[in-house]
């Protein structure tokens, strides 16, 4: 398995287990039982899971009104895609013409 499977494997677990963490703090929620801290949260989406965490937080309404998940979550998403632009115009092979 190469490197950039193994890249994409990653961002499609960590993805997963942001929503599974935001749904499961959401029902926790609404049972009032203990919930996820908010700095685990955000350093799901730190670790990847951006995309994720802002897809349960849409789907689920779970945190919208929270100024640093309302407008956290989609900054550390802009970074990460910038971070893998950047990694992707630095990989790639330059054309001279």
């Amino acid at each position: 398995m190469n490197t950039r499977t193994m890249l994409i494997l990653y961002y499609i677990l960590i993805n997963l287990i942001g929503l599974s963490a935001m749904v499961i703090d959401k029902i926790r929620a609404m049972e009032r039982r203990f919930r996820i801290p908010e700095s685990v949260l955000l350093i799901l989406a730190l670790l990847g899971g951006s995309l994720g965490c802002i897809a349960g937080m849409i789907i689920f309404r779970h945190k919208k009104r929270k100024p640093k998940f309302r407008y956290g979550l989609p900054l550390i998403l802009i970074l990460q895609i910038g971070a893998w632009l950047a990694l992707h115009i630095a990989t790639s092979k330059i054309i001279y013409l």
